[in-house]
């Protein structure tokens, strides 16, 4: 009841539910208080109401947002509490009284304190947003960005400014319930000095020193700054904030390219959403900024997502612009028709050119390369499961998709039964689920699904923790698992320092200002995150049941400690099969064994699971006996295949295709250089400085010559 509650009211908790039900309860209280008229009443009600709006505010609760929606905002809300008020006074024949009169004047005088506030506060935040910022760039050394405001001043300013209402409010209740006007007009003196002197803090802010320079001379600094550092190659990324981990996926890639690069970004979301990075990183909102911005040493662009925004990036002539995507999977979308507007696409393998090839969208064969997946260097090749030690199967279904389709995920119609035979094998196993982030955030039917599912793998794992036949353990082991827990308590106080946790944030400009990365910093945390998922894996049972929904444990952590998996048709079994261990994918659709291999190439060395997951056996006992599993030369087969060969490297292909398509790039502009001016394409290809700018002194497009 109270979960059917929490999930219609779209709250977080119980807690919120019920704050939200006493301040919904809480006005009529104070109306009926006010119109008895009961002082004391009315001082409870009111108190039930402060109390209950605050702990709303400060969870970030969706009614919050909800209630302004429909005319019942935060201001519409205190102001009717201070018309309830003068309400009491009138009903307690109070309203020839001198009290009553400075009362109301005092909360219009208040009201009135509103307009200045609301203005100054939103003056200060569009001043202060930058037209670009940045991560990684030198921008302090170019031009003079102030501090911010402190953040008391302006973090839920709206919320503090109504709460100054409080004194007098307070002294008006407490005048009223004791005969003695004194303490309103302490009250209502409070609350007005305190409000004129939060509007006073804030002027400062709006002139002189402390406000950021204008957005043509931060543009220039960028600019200024990019003509110094000529990046070559740069990645490119539009999106949600739930797409960020498409970009953070590609930043280790990034860092380790042989040319300069440079990431460009979109949303000021993604950029507040960007995981720690090396490489130089501008985040540019405006279209018409970006394409005024100097990029004319870049010669390669690559493409994460097939997006809108794409366009003010791909309308430049001078570098060549490639689609790498943000996995590899049989999924339509890894075949988008929109391919066709990229000078290249890149594929992991071999599969992913056929793949083309045969969905027929207009993706020429000769423009597609095969440059392996970096990303998938850290996942282990399985050795067996270790002697002692019971299996390890991750679940790691995808999410439902922007439509119906029963293909798009296993959650709905296999997950419970895949779950649920596999916390109930015998011999036992160890159960890993490990869902899409953006499970259940379109399909209210995924959402509950997932949430039955977590309730299954936690009753399973309570179950199995009262069992002495996986409790039981040496003193040795017992204190193995203790360590690992204190090294892990370690490890995240040491992290929280070096992320900042419990500090001051910035805001965009100090941010910008200050966005050059700590390398030493950097290195240390990437150390102790390995050290953090060592100990994170040793501070519990081998057997022990979990749930991973947050980021850390990564998706390649969870590969390297399972011995099999079992999920659907998405970029997730691409990356799994560079084990080499066994995996199960959901024919969901119920194509059949035959169809669905013929048309997903990631299964055709998988075991195919149907609804009802009735062929989980034949994977678990792959895992069991390494020996007997009939499908292991298919997968050493299919992982060429999908993935490329193992030499050279993957990140050494990714390399020479960049470096390839660079020398195309300059080629081009070199050519259009020679047929503006004469000389031969040869003669000033071999003058060109890599890197720098070659181009007809008439060319436009917002680009100048070099």
């Amino acid at each position: 009841m109270i979960s059917t509650a929490i999930r219609v009211a779209r709250v977080g908790s119980a807690a919120e539910l019920a704050a939200a039900a006493l301040m919904m309860l809480g006005f009529p209280c104070v109306m009926l208080a006010a119109l008895v008229p009961s002082v004391y009443a009315f001082a409870a009600a009111a108190a039930v109401t402060y109390l209950a709006d605050h702990y709303l505010h400060r969870k970030g609760s969706y009614l919050i947002n909800r209630l302004g929606k429909v005319r019942a905002g935060l201001s519409i809300r205190f102001l009717v509490r201070q018309l309830l008020l003068v309400l009491l006074l009138a009903r307690l024949d109070l309203a020839d009284d001198l009290v009553f009169y400075i009362a109301t004047a005092c909360f219009i005088a208040f009201y009135g304190l509103q307009a200045p506030h609301g203005a100054l506060v939103t003056l200060i935040r569009n001043r202060r947003r930058m037209p670009v910022a940045t991560r990684n760039v030198d921008l302090a050394s170019r031009i003079r960005i102030p501090d911010a405001p402190p953040r008391r001043l302006l973090h839920r300013s709206a919320e503090k400014m109504l709460h100054l209402d409080l004194p007098a409010v307070a002294g008006v209740v407490v005048a009223a319930a004791t005969a003695r006007a004194l303490y309103a007009y302490v009250g209502i003196a409070a609350t007005l000095g305190l409000g004129i002197l939060y509007v006073l803090a804030l002027v400062p802010y709006v002139r002189g020193r402390r406000v950021p320079p204008r957005a043509e001379t931060v543009l220039a600094a960028v600019d200024d700054w990019l003509r110094e550092y000529q990046p070559q190659t740069v990645l490119y990324f539009s999106g949600s904030r739930d797409s960020a981990y498409q970009v953070n996926m590609w930043l280790e890639t990034m860092e380790q390219l042989d040319t300069r690069p440079l990431i460009i970004l979109r949303e000021r979301v993604i950029l507040s959403n960007l995981a720690p990075t090396t490489v130089p990183v501008i985040c540019v909102p405006g279209g018409v900024h970006l394409m005024n911005m100097d990029l004319s040493s870049v010669r390669v662009a690559l493409y994460a997502a097939n997006v809108g925004k794409n366009i003010h990036m791909l309308r430049v002539p001078t570098m060549k612009h490639v689609f790498i995507g943000h996995g590899d999977s049989d999924k339509l979308a890894s075949v988008n028709p929109f391919s066709k507007v990229y000078d290249e696409v890149w594929t992991a393998g071999r599969a992913g050119r056929d793949r083309y090839a045969i969905a027929d969208v207009g993706v020429r064969d000769d423009d597609i390369a095969e440059v392996g997946r970096p990303q998938l260097a850290p996942i282990q090749t399985w050795q067996g499961v270790p002697e002692g030690r019971i299996p390890t199967v991750l679940y790691a279904p995808t999410w439902e998709g922007w439509d119906d389709n029963p293909g798009n995920t296993s959650i709905l119609l296999a997950g419970e039964n895949i779950v649920r035979k596999l916390v109930q094998a015998d011999p036992p196993v160890r159960v890993l689920y490990k869902p899409h982030p953006f499970t259940g955030t379109r399909s209210a039917q995924a959402k509950a699904t997932h949430q039955r599912i977590v309730a299954l793998v936690e009753k399973a794992a309570a179950a199995r923790a009262a069992d002495p036949r996986f409790t039981a353990e040496t003193a040795d082991q017992a204190a193995a698992r203790a360590q690992a827990k204190t090294e892990l308590a370690r490890v995240e106080a040491r992290l929280a320092v070096l992320a900042g946790r419990g500090g001051e944030k910035r805001d965009e400009a100090e941010a910008t200002r200050d966005g050059l990365l700590d390398v030493a910093r950097h290195e240390e945390t990437a150390r102790l995150r390995a050290e953090w998922n060592e100990a994170y894996w040793r501070s519990f049972g081998s057997w022990q049941h979990r749930v991973i929904t947050g980021a850390e444990p990564r998706l390649y952590d969870c590969f390297n400690v399972s011995d099999a998996m079992v999920s659907d048709i998405s970029s997730v079994v691409s990356d799994f099969i560079a084990s080499g261990k066994p995996y199960a994918v959901t024919d969901s659709a119920e194509l059949g064994v035959e169809e669905f291999r013929r048309n997903n190439t990631a299964v055709r060395a998988a075991v195919i699971l149907s609804n009802s997951a009735a062929e989980l056996g034949e994977l678990l006992g792959a895992v069991r006996d390494p020996a007997a599993d009939p499908l292991a030369g298919e997968r050493a087969e299919l992982k060429q295949y999908l993935l490329g060969p193992d030499e050279p490297t993957s990140i050494e292909q990714f390399n020479t295709a960049v470096a390839d398509l660079a020398l195309k790039a300059e080629t081009r502009n070199v050519g259009q250089v020679t047929r503006a001016g004469g000389g031969t394409a040869e003669t000033a290809l071999a003058n060109a400085v890599p890197g720098q700018r070659m181009a007809s002194a008439g060319e436009t497009d917002g680009v100048t010559a070099g």
